[in-house]
């Protein structure tokens, strides 16, 4: 340990000294002997009976005040003023400098949960560092805390929906176990401390519209519900205790998520045996009598959502509570109820214990953005990225070029990098920069914007035609072309940006709305641009930017390679350029599926999932869920299954043989999905129940084995109200994407 860190350390101890004096001496009528003896300071005592003793120490008013995301002090007890809300979607978010890793969507797309654990337990690592830091200098600010309001686990069903970025993708089970893999990460594995607390939301049915999301009623059918909506949630609830979950702004069936006692109460804590606290999405409570006038004043807003099982108020709301009581719509009780919750939640984080005895309070300032997490958060960016299409094999670009024109809006902008969400990265790399840096001293790099950013455009012109070209961006393509004219190979940086896309935004571009979108084409700016450097002649590579899928249709019948490159990170520049140049072989896969055209899809309004995703659609995709390409070929030699015919409590075994017929080391994503018995009503197409990714070297055979409990076949029953698993035949199929399906098997499950 260095001097800093001794130093910091006493000032750690010296803090919880402050505290307990603080303690004694707002306990004047007892002996100091007798204060430091109190059970809610007793680490000998359980949670429960520490937490017991503290409330019954307050006042109402007191209790009242730790219910609110900017908890008061209660000096006297030695409780510090703590603010709840605090960010990590892709990294510790909106606290200054801080490690970046791609956008949640591209966390997702590397189909590696081994990965997202590990990423996830460093950013919980750098919460603790920014933590420590703040304790050290006496700060309790938002966003300086340790319980934290990822990840967002709610169903991507449209491209179409702004925050679909924040999200794991549009399958239940995918999401679900990324989901896992990053609760687990942040939280710890310390038996006794949590790391930090992670929250699961929005709890439910949430994903758009943006701008209607304050008064929306969902009404999905009871199998959306149960099958899609629900089930990650409860995955993260039952199988990676989750100490958190955020309800939602909308209602389900008529009643506001925050005051859903179905929801809350019923499947949540009864059901799934959640025992954490709820914490409303910020300004929900106000939404019940604003927007969906539910009922007519806060005090009964707040009563209700209270009485629901909302234990902390992300808004002002909860300061109501007490002319509640006195009006007779809720009781102490209650609110004793909701900030036990919440003081097991802070002692669970070691809060009211010495420092010596928290694992994670031994992290220091030190410990933030190190170049050990810059180069996690490149390899989360290297497993990200997907290849959509590589004609000829132009991709690895060659050695021998001598001029690469590098063209696009979003080739060197920072904000394509970040998403949302987000930290600020300390030396971000843009994807010009990457490739400057890996093309080589022998390779000449040229750059021309060519085409605005749509944001851009839309403030420089208020109320011009949405795609009447300007003389200003005539002089950007006539850039563009001349650099491209002189060059070996172009490559084009297009597709959207976290300025077009996102949560409630005020944007005036053709296209998108609220944060939303109303088409999913790419800007015609751009494309108009590329079909002139299609006349080149030269080789064309399309990378493109977007925290949703985009109809790349043209680029697709026109272009020589495409890549997906989401909201990349701080390293994503480096991470692109490594994949164009070979120096590492993309295995990113699709967790959304890219249409043809916005109509392929239902009305955006509509929550049953008919016609939507790969599990509900007959349409097919430009590139379908599960999808990306790779340097390296595969060959899939054999498979062999531990049972023909397992009972419902069986566990499928599943040996796959696959061998790198190429001579470049690769990673393989082994998809297993599942086609239920035909005679079961409005069931998906198919459904993802396992999947690997797998790194080969070259010539490589490996044998892989999957363990697929048979529980994963359940479906919902609305006429028992329950998942059930249907004797009968299912279709095992197992491939390379929802499409590319290798190997089929017939089970007959008993």
């Amino acid at each position: 340990m260095n001097w800093n860190s001794i130093l910091l350390s006493t000032k750690i101890i010296g803090l919880f000294c402050l505290t307990l004096l603080l303690t004694i001496k707002g306990n004047s009528q007892e002996e100091p002997k007798q204060a430091a003896s109190l059970p809610y300071l007793n680490t000998n005592l359980s949670w429960e009976a520490r937490v017991d003793d503290l409330l019954s120490r307050m006042t109402l008013a007191e209790k009242i005040g730790q219910l609110q995301y900017t908890s008061s002090a209660i000096p006297r007890l030695g409780i510090q003023e703590y603010n709840w809300w605090n960010e990590c979607l892709h990294g510790v978010a909106r606290n200054g400098i801080a490690t970046v890793f791609p956008q949640a969507i591209g966390m997702a797309a590397t189909w590696d949960t081994e990965l997202i654990h590990n990423e996830a337990d460093v950013i919980s690592t750098e919460a603790r560092a920014k933590y420590t830091e703040a304790l050290s200098k006496n700060e309790h600010g938002i966003y300086q805390g340790l319980t934290f309001w990822s990840p967002n686990i709610n169903i991507f069903r449209d491209p179409r929906w702004g925050r679909g970025q924040e999200t794991y993708g549009e399958d239940p089970f995918l999401t679900s176990e990324i989901g896992k893999a990053f609760v687990k990460g942040l939280q710890g594995d310390d038996p006794r401390y949590l790391k930090v607390v992670a929250t699961a939301k929005h709890f439910a049915v949430h994903s758009g519209p943006e701008p209607l999301r304050h008064k929306f009623d969902a009404w999905p059918s009871q199998r959306d519900l149960f099958d899609t909506y629900l089930p990650a949630f409860e995955a993260l609830v039952r199988q990676a205790s989750v100490a958190s979950v955020m309800s939602s702004y909308n209602r389900v069936y008529g009643t506001p998520s925050s005051a859903n006692s179905f929801l809350l109460e019923d499947l949540l804590r009864k059901k799934w045996g959640f025992q954490g606290y709820v914490v409303s999405d910020c300004w929900a409570i106000s939404d019940i009598y604003n927007f969906h006038q539910f009922v007519p004043t806060a005090e009964k807003a707040s009563a209700l959502t209270l009485k629901a099982g909302v234990d902390l108020s992300c808004g002002p709301e909860y300061s109501s509570l007490e002319k509640a009581i006195e009006l007779g719509f809720t009781t102490e009780s209650e609110v004793d109820q909701a900030v036990g919750r919440l003081l097991i939640a802070r002692f669970r984080l070691g809060m009211f214990d010495p420092p010596a005895m928290v694992p994670y309070a031994s992290i220091t300032p030190s410990q933030n953005n190190t170049e050990e997490h810059r180069k996690l958060a490149l390899q989360v960016a290297h497993e990200s990225i997907v290849l959509l299409k590589n004609d000829k094999h132009i991709l690895p670009l060659s050695g021998k070029l001598r001029k690469i024109a590098v063209i696009g809006p979003y080739a060197n902008d920072t904000s394509v990098l970040l998403g949302n969400y987000n930290g600020i990265p300390s030396s971000p790399f843009t994807l010009l920069k990457g490739i400057q840096n890996r093309a080589g001293k022998n390779c000449r790099i040229t750059y021309a914007p060519g085409s605005e950013r749509p944001e851009a455009r839309a403030r420089r012109l208020k109320n011009s035609e949405p795609d009447a070209i300007t003389p200003y961006e005539s002089g950007l393509e006539a850039d563009a072309l001349r650099i491209a004219a002189n060059s070996d190979v172009i490559i084009y940086v297009g597709g959207i940006s976290p300025g077009l896309e996102g949560e409630e935004m005020d944007v005036k571009v053709s296209g998108f709305s609220g944060g939303d979108r109303t088409d999913i084409e790419q800007p015609a700016n751009q494309l108009r641009l590329l079909e002139k450097l299609k006349a080149t002649g030269k080789p064309v590579v399309l990378v493109i930017t977007n925290g949703s899928a985009l109809a790349v249709r043209w680029a697709n019948q026109n272009l020589d390679a495409i890549v997906e490159a989401w909201y990349p990170g701080e390293e994503g520049g480096n991470a692109v350029a490594d994949v164009l140049f070979g120096k590492y072989n993309p295995a990113g896969r699709l967790p959304v599926t890219f249409y043809n055209k916005i109509g392929d899809l239902p009305p955006f309004e509509d929550y049953s999932m008919i016609g939507r995703t790969y599990r509900y659609t007959k349409t097919k995709s430009l590139f379908p869920f599960g999808y990306g390409l790779s340097y390296s070929s595969f060959e899939y030699k054999s498979v062999s299954f531990d049972h023909n015919f397992p009972g419902e409590k069986d566990t499928l075994g599943i040996t796959i043989q696959l061998k790198n017929v190429s001579e470049m080391p690769g990673d393989e994503v082994i998809q297993v999905y599942a086609h239920q018995p035909e005679n079961i009503p409005d069931q998906p197409v198919k459904t993802l129940i396992g999947f690997r990714r797998v790194s080969f070297s070259p010539g490589e055979v490996k044998d892989v084995k999957l363990m697929i409990p048979v529980s994963r076949l359940r479906h919902f029953e609305p006429l028992r109200g329950d998942y059930v698993i249907a004797e009968g035949t299912y279709e095992i199929q197992l491939g390379t994407s929802s499409d590319d399906i290798k190997f089929r098997k017939i089970l007959e499950v008993k």
